[in-house]
């Protein structure tokens, strides 16, 4: 099985980047579901009633199993890399969830493919719609919303594993020890950057001069990449990753990217998404729970340069700026493309002291 020493992010550097984890091209998902249910029956607990596709926008395959005490949520990583990060992530979840945020719970997670050809979690069905739908059906509170986010973010800082990046998921399942793959957090952060920045030139997504700006600013920014210990980051915190009632948040999904890193990443993840006055309500948020760090402003920025970067790959090569109107990151405010490219500008500005986060 393979780990992710290489990988800065998973959708943008994984081996077989032109696909995802899905593989129902080669095996249906009634005969998935199949495999499902007689995997369930026979390492989970039998009254199996029912297992049904759920359709899942993410990563994986999902399923719901029904019990007769309730139904369950399940998750197939298919990938040909055969990629066991999911031991990591269930992990990271239970340690999430004993801080009191709000996460679902983990009853199962099984990586070896002994059984089946996938690895597979069984986890809590949380029956909430998440908040990129719950924003678009209007009446959500959203300022409210980012400071509760921001709140949690402060609380799940408070795992701080050792080393950086993404974890070593050799070293969890042979010892139960949590700890990024790198010595140092410059190392990760810069990990692939000349790879990503070289594909948006070669498909003209940027320009070389832009290129050159990037790694300039970049350059001149290192010293606020030495950090003494990392703390938990989710790494892809987005509404479709946050499920509510509508009212409050119920569960942080998704945790399959979450590494060892900076105290300001998570902030300037909101920022890929949304406008300067959200992310001030999650920056109040945050310091409710603990201080912001030092050089608080240049590191967000500079993490949003570096996140915003990643995120152009992944968009450029999943043709995501082709999609229809109903794909889940179009929200008819914006183009993606044009959006995409003026946030790595503002990141860029922000840096040169040209610009405030709540302008954003």
């Amino acid at each position: 099985m393979a780990g992710r020493r290489d990988i800065y992010y998973w959708k943008s550097d994984r081996i077989f980047a032109s696909g995802n984890t899905r593989n129902t091209d080669t095996t249906p998902l009634d005969q998935l579901g199949g495999q499902v249910a007689d995997y369930l029956s026979t390492h989970f607990k039998t009254g199996l009633m029912n297992v049904t596709p759920a359709h899942g926008q993410g990563n994986h395959i999902t399923f719901t199993a029904t019990y007769p005490d309730g139904d369950y949520f399940i998750r197939l990583e298919y990938g040909s890399e055969r990629d066991n990060y999911m031991a990591i992530e269930s992990e990271v979840m239970a340690r999430v969830r004993a801080l009191h945020v709000p996460c679902p719970a983990i009853y199962l997670t099984d990586v070896s493919r002994t059984a089946v050809p996938f690895a597979i979690q069984v986890m809590e069905l949380v029956n909430c719609r998440d908040l990129n739908h719950q924003s678009r059906s209007g009446g959500l509170d959203t300022f409210g919303i980012a400071h509760e986010i921001g709140r949690y973010i402060g609380q799940w800082q408070a795992l701080t594993p050792e080393k950086f990046g993404l974890f070593d998921v050799e070293t969890f399942l042979s010892a139960g020890h949590l700890q990024g793959y790198h010595a140092s957090y410059r190392d990760y952060f810069l990990l692939n950057l000349e790879e990503h920045l070289g594909f948006l030139v070669t498909t003209e997504f940027i320009n070389p001069s832009t290129r050159q700006h990037i790694q300039g600013l970049v350059a001149d920014h290192a010293s606020l990449l030495e950090l003494d210990r990392g703390c938990l980051v989710h790494k892809d915190l987005a509404f479709w990753n946050i499920l509510s009632d509508g009212q409050r948040i119920c569960a942080f999904i998704d945790w399959d990217d979450a590494i060892s890193g900076d105290p300001t990443d998570d902030l300037s993840l909101l920022a890929c998404f949304h406008t300067g006055a959200m992310v001030s309500a999650a920056i109040r948020g945050y310091v409710e729970e603990r201080p912001l760090p030092d050089h608080f402003e240049k590191r967000f920025w500079l993490h949003l340069l570096r996140n915003m970067i990643f995120k152009a790959v992944i968009r450029v090569r999943g043709n995501y700026f082709d999609m229809p109107d109903d794909f889940f990151m179009n929200n008819g405010t914006h183009d993606l493309k044009h959006f995409t490219l003026a946030r790595i500008h503002s990141a860029c500005e922000g840096l040169q002291h040209k610009k405030d986060i709540s302008t954003l």
